[in-house]
């Protein structure tokens, strides 16, 4: 985002502030509480974000913010071992619904998208959340080391994280969660193979509360702009994103809407949500 708001002039001498960890346990009190009011700073967020405040039971979350606009989303990936006798997603959903339990699928940590996914995937297989083995990491690539080391028989993460491996024939993608198939990747999407999930692990920006009508319509048109540009196209095409331009009221719909699709979700997962709808 800050080469493509450089290169197209919208915005200069950028500084970025990285506070990873804690599923943006950091970031959101620096935002909400510490720039309160300030129109010169935006937050890349998402659905991470929001998952881990409502497993976390979080006194804030992204509502607390000024949301700004969705901008892209993730596919996450289905994949095995090269090695591994699950060829496809038919054979994965038969060995999944045989010993859902004894079939250990890596990804992220508890309450992540790939969680999340396994979940909604277990759900059209006729399947409880409580009924499947999912084995936490602390990223894509741990969870893969426990594929390729056989601590796992599938892992699921964003796509980035695992195409290294499925490019140098370690690992082989059996399924994607987006809603068409990624350009010049012959894989084919979980509704292909008969699994009716799409799930992206989508970001956007939000700003920090207290802002004047006339501070957040100036941002909001400075991501819009940003969004329009050939130069944001070339980004999301280059790093196989989904565009996923959402602004405004319909934006704000979304994030509760999502809020209430997440807090089912992991409840059913048993890691106790907040019932707040803050």
């Amino acid at each position: 985002m800050r080469r493509v708001l450089q290169e197209t002039g919208a915005a200069r001498g950028i500084v970025v502030e990285y506070l990873p960890g804690a599923g943006g346990a950091l970031a959101l009190p620096r935002l909400v509480t510490g720039l309160r009011g300030h129109d010169d700073t935006l937050m890349v967020s998402g659905l991470t974000q929001l998952a881990s405040a409502l497993v976390n039971g979080s006194p804030l979350t992204l509502n607390d913010t000024t949301p700004v606009a969705r901008l892209k989303g993730e596919a996450h990936v289905l994949a095995v071992a090269a090695a591994s006798p699950l060829r496809g997603l038919d054979d994965f959903a038969r060995a999944l619904r045989a010993d859902p339990l004894g079939l250990r699928v890596a990804g992220g940590s508890p309450g992540s998208t790939d969680q999340i996914l396994l979940a909604l995937i277990g759900r059209r297989l006729g399947l409880e959340s409580t009924q499947l083995a999912f084995l936490p990491f602390s990223g894509g690539g741990p969870a893969a080391a426990a594929v390729l080391e056989g601590r796992a028989a599938a892992g699921i993460s964003d796509w980035s994280e695992f195409a290294p491996h499925v490019a140098a024939g370690r690992m082989r993608a059996l399924g994607i969660s987006g809603e068409q198939r990624l350009d010049g990747v012959d894989v084919p999407t979980l509704r292909e193979g008969g699994i009716d999930v799409v799930l992206y692990n989508w970001h956007g920006v939000f700003a920090p509360p207290g802002l004047e009508s006339a501070q957040q319509a100036r941002l909001g048109a400075l991501v819009a702009a940003m969004a329009r540009s050939p130069a944001w196209a070339r980004e999301v095409a280059e790093r196989r994103w989904r565009p996923l331009y959402l602004a405004g009221p319909e934006f704000t719909a979304f994030l509760a809407a999502e809020r209430r699709s997440m807090a089912t979700i992991l409840a059913e997962l048993g890691l106790r949500p907040t019932a707040s709808t803050n």
